[in-house]
């Protein structure tokens, strides 16, 4: 179920913030965390030990599932750490006055090209352009 929501596309206002970037991977980074810890577990261990010693099918399955689960909670981890790098470009934004926040705008414009350039996940145009328009 968590993996189908993932999957889907989102459906925001268009007046939210950047800080509602950072709010929405932190809540995946939350969830898929918590399911990579779950998989993890002694008791999953055990389950795989069962289903290996059987030759299972639903192995094959289970693999690809742990793989996509894995990779959503790296995305979300890399995205959070990024976007907490934006803040104190993105802070100004909310609490100055138009003509104090010319000032914060070139900075924040340098850090969301260097997201791009160097994160594995948030690296694609429709993500950036997702930034930006918060922005």
């Amino acid at each position: 179920k968590v993996l189908a929501e993932n999957d889907q596309l989102r459906k925001e206002a268009d007046d939210l913030g950047p800080r509602a970037e950072l709010d929405y991977w932190k809540k995946k980074l939350s969830k898929f965390s918590y399911l990579v810890e779950q998989l993890r577990s002694p008791d999953m261990k055990a389950v795989l030990g069962v289903l290996t010693a059987a030759k299972s099918k639903l192995l094959k399955k289970w693999r690809a599932l742990d793989i996509r689960i894995t990779d959503a909670a790296n995305e979300a981890k890399d995205n959070v750490k990024y976007l907490y790098s934006l803040e104190k470009y993105y802070d100004p934004l909310y609490n100055s006055d138009p003509v104090s926040m010319l000032d914060a705008i070139p900075g924040l414009i340098n850090a969301i090209k260097m997201i791009q350039s160097i994160s594995q996940y948030y690296n694609t145009s429709e993500k950036i352009s997702l930034l930006f328009v918060k922005v």
